[in-house]
């Protein structure tokens, strides 16, 4: 079992490895993530070198709090691969529960994470989503990962309102206030939508875009390697989970 729990160690983000690097796959599919040693079919994977030395685990997760699942093996490609997703074929070979580690800083100048705030103009979003077909906790995950819902937040790059548009964006959108909050979450709404055709819906694209633009994002063929847009990236995802998951709960609840 010695190979199982290193992985297991591995996927969970404890900190007892063996010494050496390792490459581990954070696997994306219907909104939820898994952990794995070899990409996922059917899932989007992108590979996560850690450094066993490092002084810091990273949470590869994308959310906090305590993760709780099941570690299982299966052959692919003629190799013996573990992962958290529970895939045909596979077997069960640990039940964890861990406590993720502390995530990325924050988005330089924005704070912590903190919980979904729902209440936060709250028809203004409704109105959005139903106008450009963006999903409401999305644009929610965008508006607190940029603003934390301060309509009359001005970053030091220049962007500006609740969903901190730059001025040649809100011109694009025909903002004509960008401290309106209606106009600002519409403005970010319409972009938002522009940038998901664009990216086929990769949320990490279209993060880094909204971020660095994307004549950067062109430029680097991804996400481009600056550490404020990869924490920013990773705050949006882990924010648009909170949301879809907040905002699911009261239906799910009614049944």
């Amino acid at each position: 079992m010695r190979a199982p729990i290193a992985t297991l160690c591995l996927l969970a983000a404890c900190a007892a490895w063996p010494a050496h690097a390792r490459t581990v796959y954070r696997c994306v599919r219907d909104g939820t993530v898994s952990l794995s040693t070899a990409p996922e079919p059917g899932s989007k994977c992108v590979a996560k070198q850690i450094d066993d030395n490092a002084a810091k685990v990273p949470n590869l997760w994308g959310n906090l709090g305590v993760v709780k699942g099941t570690l299982y093996e299966r052959q692919q490609d003629g190799k013996t691969v573990y992962g958290t997703r529970k895939l045909p074929g596979s077997t069960p070979v640990l039940a964890f529960t861990v406590q993720t580690p502390p995530g990325s800083p924050a988005h330089v100048g924005l704070g912590a994470l903190g919980p979904p705030q729902l209440k936060r103009f709250n028809a203004e979003f409704r109105a959005a989503a139903k106008k450009t077909g963006v999903e409401d906790a999305m644009l929610r995950a965008f508006a607190h990962a940029e603003s934390g819902f301060d309509p009359k937040a001005t970053s030091s790059k220049g962007a500006q309102g609740v969903m901190q548009l730059m001025p040649e964006v809100a011109r694009e959108y025909a903002v004509a206030d960008p401290y309106s909050a209606a106009q600002s979450i519409d403005g970010g709404a319409r972009h938002l939508k522009q940038l998901l055709r664009r990216y086929k819906g990769d949320l990490d694209l279209v993060a880094a875009a909204y971020n660095a633009g994307i004549g950067t994002v062109t430029q680097y063929k991804g996400v481009p390697p600056y550490r404020e847009t990869i924490e920013y990236v990773a705050k949006v995802q882990a924010l648009y989970e909170r949301y879809r998951d907040a905002m699911t709960k009261p239906v799910k609840a009614r049944r």
